[in-house]
């Protein structure tokens, strides 16, 4: 089966950018789970897009820029991310040539409400399908942890799962920013991620003692 129409099942756990290489600071796989898999089964099927136009809205590093890609990768039609920082009047007439083409156009939007003063292009976004990237489960960020890890070269042992996700604040940026502290003080310390690593680095994120709500799962 093609690698870029991959079925979007219960199972499926990640999916692959059709990128060359990795962008540097961006993995070249999406995670999938609760969050997003909604969102990712609606961009395989753009033809029943009203207007052939979905809008994609997300928190900080939820991946809306990697869905973008990938589905221009796809060619299954065009993107657009970050649409709601860019000229509503440049934007508009994006909208027409899309309209005009028969091609489906996805953007990509902060969360939270986007205030569009242009009126045309107010009741465009408002009648296309509109899609969310939400908080990650427990399982998904689990696969975000062991992903940002894997991508990072950090060895992450049995166990790392079952510690930090009670402890990690449900966010993808904070998940991202755990890793990456992890992958920090290892390095400064010349140990590998370990136990007190990760508990140091969820107290210098969090500002507070880890280990106050949750006894130790290892």
């Amino acid at each position: 089966q093609p690698a870029d129409h991959i079925p979007m099942t219960e199972k499926a756990r990640q999916i692959a950018l059709p990128l060359s290489a990795a962008m540097p600071g961006d993995a070249r796989r999406i995670v999938l789970g609760n969050g997003n898999r909604a969102a990712a089964e609606a961009l395989q099927a753009p033809e029943g897009w009203p207007f052939h136009t979905a809008v994609l809205a997300g928190p900080p590093r939820s991946g809306k820029s990697l869905f973008a890609r990938w589905f221009s990768g796809m060619g299954a039609g065009q993107s657009i991310d970050d649409a709601d920082r860019m000229d509503e009047t440049e934007l508009f007439h994006l909208w027409n040539r899309a309209q005009e083409a028969g091609r489906p156009l996805l953007l990509t939007r902060a969360a939270g409400p986007w205030d569009i003063r242009l009126s045309d292009l107010r009741s465009r976004m408002g009648a296309a399908l509109q899609l969310a990237i939400a908080p990650p489960d427990d399982a998904m960020l689990a696969e975000l942890i062991a992903e940002h890890a894997a991508a990072r070269g950090v060895p992450m042992p049995d166990g790392a799962s079952a510690y930090l996700v009670p402890r990690a604040t449900r966010d993808y940026a904070a998940i991202e920013e755990l890793v990456e502290t992890i992958d920090r003080l290892s390095l400064e310390r010349k140990q590998p991620a370990t136990l007190a690593i990760w508990r140091d680095a969820l107290d210098i994120l969090q500002g507070g003692d880890p280990e106050a709500d949750q006894p130790d799962l290892l």
